[in-house]
């Protein structure tokens, strides 16, 4: 087995126990909510925002969303602040905690669903 290979196959588990790590802090505990932050949203599939979210926080949700899917296809640790959108992102300044919001609920919510579809992505 090549080494290329060899850390492929450890990449899927390493990958599954960071997602349970973080898991353990989603960011809808962290902000005292007692909700799950994992829910299938009633106006469409996995991967749509809660219909309250507006324009900037939904399209934070989808950019975390293409983020985590960028992390898993490229091995990355799962971590939505090492993303530059999260960081920086081009919104007014006013606007940046609700765009960060919307992104960490999509990165996490998106890790969750190829944690449990490995064969999604």
């Amino acid at each position: 087995m090549t080494m290329r290979r060899k850390m492929r196959w450890l990449a899927v588990p390493a990958m599954g126990a960071a997602v349970c790590l973080l898991g353990s802090f989603p960011a809808a505990y962290a902000a005292g909510s007692q909700a799950p932050a994992y829910v299938q949203h009633d106006e469409g599939g996995w991967d749509q925002p809660p219909s309250d979210y507006r324009d900037v926080k939904r399209q934070g949700f989808h950019d975390g969303i293409e983020a985590a899917r960028w992390d898993v296809e490229h091995h990355r640790h799962a971590d939505a602040d090492d993303h530059e959108h999260y960081r920086h992102p081009h919104v007014d300044r006013g606007m940046r905690d609700d765009y960060r919001e919307g992104f960490r609920h999509g990165y996490d919510v998106a890790m969750h669903h190829m944690m449990d579809h490995p064969d999604y992505h």
